[in-house]
């Protein structure tokens, strides 16, 4: 929520519990630009989002390895 939740239901959000929910983010700018990159790696048969690191290790480490395993890359091929 941007701005403050109206009084009419901020008894409900602190009855169920929700009212820290509703309002985290309260203050932050967000990026539209991120908001549409994490859109589009969205997965929803696995309910994550599809970060290719592959990319990434190439620009920090200058090769690709073939052992990714969920994120990690075995420390032997480092």
């Amino acid at each position: 929520m941007s701005s403050p939740a109206s009084p009419l239901i901020e008894n409900y959000l602190r009855e169920a519990s929700f009212w820290q929910v509703a309002t985290i983010g309260r203050g932050c700018k967000l990026d539209p630009k991120l908001i549409s990159e994490l859109i589009e790696r969205w997965r929803p048969e696995t309910h994550t989002f599809h970060l290719p690191c592959g990319a990434v290790c190439y620009d920090l480490l200058g090769a690709i390895s073939n052992n990714i395993y969920g994120g990690r890359i075995e420390m032997g091929w480092l």
